[in-house]
């Protein structure tokens, strides 16, 4: 059976839409995966250009995910009004809307309706309700999903793999939150994730510094000296393949990262500035750590691209892609463990 691939829509105001339809669009994605998208497809997508080379898409509208068909674009009822929207600006409907999808989603992906979920960008401040107060979509899967309220925030493009331990923090409270027992959490979610989801059976990864040059032998910070070394110490000492601290900067510009399997960044922007830069249109966000998969393109709503129709697809298709992957590779490890 191909996998049924949950979408949420995201802000109705910004891009989500756009690269919702043009991705599916292309026909060869039911060779892939069933989509099932979580809004009223109506509202969201009537007005959308289209020519003879790309005819408009037609959905198959379910009250539930029980209802969806095989080899049809599904969508799935989450409101019955009707919202009146203008492209580039938020608005509480708008906020709304991607709040009751995203809900609906989790649900049945959590009742296994669905077998992985790819996330349409949201505005934090704007989808924030009812259902939803968390700084975003990864805060809000792993409150849904694990049972320690913990998860890793992973940026995947082909080879080139970058986790945070920690997430949508203020970086003034990093040091603080950065304890042995975080650091050793997250490396242990992401050798697990490389494993399952990736199926390397020997992950090599790299762990970056805290501190410019990563500390310098503790003339610039001794976070390295006193947390970052000892844990991988411990790592190496179990048998994995877990290397650093290294300097940030050198490691992303000489390209060392291409030596490893994943790199673990300390913090959110010492990871995603530079992945952005090296991928950032092919670029996809997983939240990994989870019982279940989620991904999602790594680029916000763009309100100011919303309405012109020429927003870049890429990323969200990577996206769903990637979703179709995971979830075999995961069943994979499902039947070699059975045996």
């Amino acid at each position: 059976m191909l996998p049924r691939i949950g979408i949420s829509t995201g802000d109705l105001a910004g891009i989500g839409p756009e690269i919702i339809y043009r991705t599916l669009q292309d026909p060869r994605v039911l060779r892939f995966c069933t989509p099932v998208v979580y809004g009223t497809a109506a509202t969201l997508f009537d007005d959308f250009p289209h020519d003879k080379h790309h005819p408009p898409l037609s959905f198959r509208q379910v009250r539930e995910a029980a209802d969806i068909t095989a080899g049809k674009v599904n969508a799935v009822t989450c409101w019955d009004e009707d919202f009146v929207l203008t492209p580039g600006q938020p608005t509480e409907a708008s906020g709304r809307a991607a709040r009751l999808s995203l809900i609906a989603a989790a649900e049945d992906l959590k009742a296994g309706l669905i077998d992985a979920l790819v996330t349409a960008p949201i505005s934090k401040e704007n989808t924030q309700g009812e259902g939803f107060n968390f700084p975003g979509h990864t805060e809000f899967l792993a409150h849904h999903f694990s049972p320690n309220n913990d998860s890793l925030m992973f940026l995947v493009a082909d080879d080139l793999r970058v986790a945070t331990a920690t997430g949508h923090i203020a970086l003034k409270d990093v040091p603080a939150r950065l304890t042995s027992e975080v650091l050793s959490g997250k490396l242990r979610m992401l050798l697990h994730s490389l494993r399952q989801d990736f199926g390397i059976d020997k992950p090599r990864v790299a762990v970056l510094g805290l501190n410019p040059h990563a500390g310098e032998k503790g003339l610039i910070g001794k976070e390295e000296q006193d947390l970052v070394m000892p844990v991988i110490q411990q790592f190496l000492n179990d048998g994995h393949l877990v290397y650093g601290p290294y300097p940030a900067d050198g490691f992303f510009g000489t390209r060392q990262y291409g030596q490893f399997d994943a790199t673990l960044a300390l913090y959110h922007d010492q990871g995603l500035i530079p992945f952005k830069t090296i991928a950032f249109e092919r670029g996809v966000n997983f939240t990994a750590g989870l019982p279940v998969i989620r991904t999602s393109p790594d680029h916000g709503t763009a309100y100011g691209l919303a309405g012109k129709f020429d927003a870049d697809p890429t990323s969200f298709r990577e996206a769903l892609y990637l979703a179709c992957d995971l979830v075999r590779n995961r069943n994979k490890e499902k039947e070699a463990t059975a045996r």
